[in-house]
């Protein structure tokens, strides 16, 4: 084995077990992801239809994407989607979890029970949600029945509010992941932080504002990564809740993607809209990396 000039073995040999054992992982991630990739963007810029052909056409697909209505309803309801996702989603998470760090009595019953509609596929969760907001036999049923004759609430049938009836439902299925990531976090934190802010009579909601969550800063980035990351794919949601409708007032990008590749067979097109999703993952994950890597570097 060679060895470098201080005697010890040479870094390429070390962890070498480990180094042979990651080779297929390797491999999957350049051939597969990287190179499905880099052929998905190549063919977003030529006019493929039913079968892809490297026949180039410049920018034309994605002025054509751009010009599309039904794209521009796509992300216009993926940023409403995703901008009140991510702020309910960590509001409603951190404060159930600062509650069941309390130490109140049955605290895994509840944290399971609020863990569990994440365990269900998106799929449940869109049939579930679309029964509950039926209008006939859901929320506006039961509370007619009720009385209140004059009760309106059928959000999955109302163009301008069918994204927010697809909210609740994500909302639903992905609060208790959240609250367990920041129940974890706020157990990390050092008992005698707590203790010095009671001794100095810090209010319990200061001690948490000024606090805990500065120090909760990698905990709330890795769960901003998750969390976008998702919203950028959330595509079985709406297809079980209201499969784009009513017309198209809940499109999103990527059952966008879907049709054109595998409905109206215009691969262009598809490649054009998956491309932009890639672009939106990458401006996600590149500061996360930075915040992440480049930090720890500099420390």
């Amino acid at each position: 084995m060679s060895t470098a000039p201080t005697g010890r073995p040479n870094r390429l040999f070390r962890n070498l077990n480990a180094k042979v054992a990651s080779i297929p992982m390797i491999l999957t991630a350049v051939v597969i992801f990287v190179g499905g990739t880099a052929w998905t963007v190549v063919y977003s810029f030529t006019n493929s239809r039913l079968l892809p052909r490297l026949n180039f056409v410049g920018l034309e697909q994605y002025e054509r994407l751009w010009a599309a209505p039904r794209w521009q309803i796509a992300v216009e309801n993926l940023l409403i989607y995703g901008i009140l996702s991510l702020i309910f989603s960590l509001v409603i998470g951190f404060v159930l979890a600062a509650l069941l760090d309390q130490k109140i009595r049955f605290e895994n019953t509840f944290r399971s029970i609020l863990l569990y509609p994440f365990a269900l596929s998106f799929i449940v969760t869109g049939l579930v949600w679309q029964w509950i907001l039926n209008p006939d036999f859901g929320v506006q049923n039961v509370v007619r029945s009720l009385g209140w004759e004059s009760f309106v609430f059928d959000p999955l049938y109302n163009p301008s509010l069918v994204i927010y009836g697809i909210l609740i439902a994500g909302l639903w299925q992905g609060t208790g992941l959240i609250m367990c990531l920041m129940l974890a976090g706020l157990r990390g934190i050092d008992e005698d932080i707590w203790k010095a802010a009671r001794v100095d009579g810090i209010p319990m909601w200061k001690t948490y504002l000024f606090i805990v969550i500065p120090m909760m800063r990698p905990v709330f980035v890795t769960t901003l990564v998750i969390l976008a990351s998702g919203i950028v794919r959330v595509y079985d949601l709406v297809v079980a809740q209201t499969s784009g409708g009513p017309g198209i007032s809940s499109e999103v990008p990527a059952k966008y993607v879907y049709d054109y590749m595998f409905l109206a067979q215009n691969l262009g097109q598809g490649f054009a809209a998956s491309s932009m999703m890639l672009l939106t993952v990458i401006v996600i994950v590149v500061p996360w990396a930075y915040l992440e890597f480049g930090g720890r570097r500099r420390a």
